[in-house]
């Protein structure tokens, strides 16, 4: 019988493995618990059952979730929107100045990741996401009552900090609701909220001079407000931890866990332990995730901050560079949705970020070797698609292949981190004095880290591919693991054959195959 049309029952859903003493980091099981198991495997398509709880998973998580990524984006970049619209003339700050505001904001962005997430795993998700959006909202609205460089600084380093915790916690809340091989398009919906980002500057510019204040500071009050308002909604929509989702049924959160259980340890009950920190910080995999975020990073936060600079400068009128800002978002958003959906047919992902590099090297080329306002723009719309496409592929691989919890948790946040590094570089190198040509100086070395990315993607893939077979090759070779159950390790040696080892191997496991 396979495994979809097996009657689930609740001892297999409760798969906490067993506290067997006080250094296990595991709790509130029973001998009748069963901890995930590799050899088990649960088809999404395979099942009504399983397509009518992820529609019914999909529809608590992504719509509330995105929206929150969404004001997240459109509140860190519409600083953009903001510059031509009058702000750094009118609060007297230099084109350099600007760009060090941009990247304080990262400086503290990078710097809360990490422990945002830590906090994330101690504490409910429920309350935690949206804590976060109503402090960024507050400090996004102060944005539009600056009035000189110190205090546009002091805001964006505030709303970096507030703002850090969202994207890692969120990636890990997926973890424990999805199955792995489910899980990078959600992330890729999730992040496509940032494409569609710009939309509102456009009609919100047109308020300048209504009440006394200038259209940047309307851009940051109701956007800033927006964000406030959703945030005391979301109190009562973002979900909690699988194992305590109480809008899911009995039989739906015993069929939900017991998918989870049959694919990596996203349903147990983990308590933290500084141990697992360690793993994903020595993990050269964990650092691999993110050095690839770091080349998409430079361009993709280069590309949000400085577009309406870039096309206003072809000549365009403010509130017209404004709106030609959407079509370039609108085909990332396409892209970043085809995508998704390729990597879905074809349970591939490397091949697809490799792809979306080598599309955004094609813009940037156009980007820096063209002077006409026409071919200025096509280069945009290249570029966009490439760098939105291929960020939204690359940021769900630490949560598809990274276990246990802690680890993962901590792997997700350093791959943000590390990566968003490329960001502070980002908005230092597109500075005033290198502007020239329409940015050809730093458009170069946008390929230049965009070709960097596309050898770190290759690697990953290269070395995934050939553990995997690696992996199969010994389990073939000991008969599928060694005798009375016991598994290996990755190594080759033996490991117990209890549900605790089998967890805390996590994807050192004999068993455990990388998504790649």
């Amino acid at each position: 019988m396979s495994a979809d049309s097996r009657r689930v029952t609740a001892p297999e859903a409760n798969v906490v493995a067993a506290d067997v003493n006080e250094k296990r980091s595991y709790e509130g099981s029973t001998s009748d618990d069963q901890p995930w198991d590799p050899t088990i495997k649960y088809d999404e398509y395979g099942s009504e059952e399983d397509r009518k709880l992820l529609r019914k998973v999909d529809r608590k998580l992504l719509p509330v979730l995105t929206a929150l990524y969404l004001l997240s984006f459109l509140d860190r970049s519409n600083i953009g929107n903001a510059k031509i619209d009058g702000l750094i003339t009118d609060i007297h700050v230099s084109g350099p100045a600007y760009n060090t505001a941009l990247a304080i904001y990262f400086i503290a962005y990078v710097t809360f990741e990490v422990p945002a997430n830590i906090i994330l795993k101690r504490f409910d998700p429920q309350f935690w996401l949206p804590t976060l959006t109503l402090l960024w909202g507050i400090a996004s609205i102060f944005q539009g009552f600056v009035t000189n460089q110190a205090s546009l600084f002091g805001i964006r380093w505030l709303l970096g900090a507030t703002e850090a915790g969202l994207f890692p916690g969120v990636v890990y809340l997926f973890s424990v609701y999805y199955l792995r091989r489910e899980r990078h398009w959600r992330v890729a919906v999730f992040f496509g909220g940032a494409a569609l980002a710009g939309v509102l500057a456009y009609a919100i510019g047109k308020m300048d001079g209504i009440g006394g204040k200038r259209g940047w500071q309307w851009i940051f009050i109701l956007e800033g407000l927006l964000t406030v308002v959703i945030s005391v909604i979301a109190y009562w929509l973002v979900p909690t931890w699988s194992h305590k989702a109480r809008w899911l049924t009995e039989d739906e959160r015993t069929r939900l866990l017991a998918r989870l259980a049959a694919d990596s340890d996203a349903a147990n009950k983990e308590k933290f332990e500084w141990e697992y920190v360690r793993q994903a910080v020595t993990d050269h995999l964990v650092w691999g995730y993110a050095l690839l975020f770091h080349g998409f990073a430079f361009v993709l936060y280069t590309l949000s901050l400085f577009m309406p600079t870039i096309i206003a400068e072809l000549g365009f009128a403010t509130w017209k560079a404004q709106l030609m800002t959407v079509p370039p978002n609108a085909l990332a958003a396409a892209g970043i949705g085809s995508g998704a959906w390729l990597a879905a047919r074809t349970g591939r992902r490397a091949p697809l970020i490799i792809g979306s590099a080598v599309i955004g090297i094609i813009g940037y080329i156009i980007l820096a070797s063209t002077k006409t306002a026409g071919a200025q723009y096509v280069g945009v719309h290249f570029a966009s698609l490439g760098v939105y496409t291929g960020n939204a592929l690359l940021l769900s691989w630490p949560s598809e292949n990274v276990s246990n919890q802690t680890k993962r948790a901590v792997s997700v946040a350093m791959q943000i981190t590390i990566g968003d590094l490329g960001a502070v570089t980002g908005v230092l190198i597109y500075r005033p004095e290198w502007a020239k040509n329409h940015y050809r100086k730093p458009h170069i070395i946008a390929i230049g880290y965009l070709a960097f990315a596309i050898v770190v993607a290759s690697t990953l893939w290269w070395w995934m591919a050939k553990e995997n077979r690696r992996r199969d090759e010994i389990l073939a070779s000991s008969g599928g693991g060694g005798e009375n159950g016991k598994l290996g390790r990755a190594d080759g040696d033996e490991a117990e054959g209890d549900a605790v080892e089998k967890i805390r191997l996590g994807d050192r496991h004999i068993k455990w195959r990388y998504q790649i």
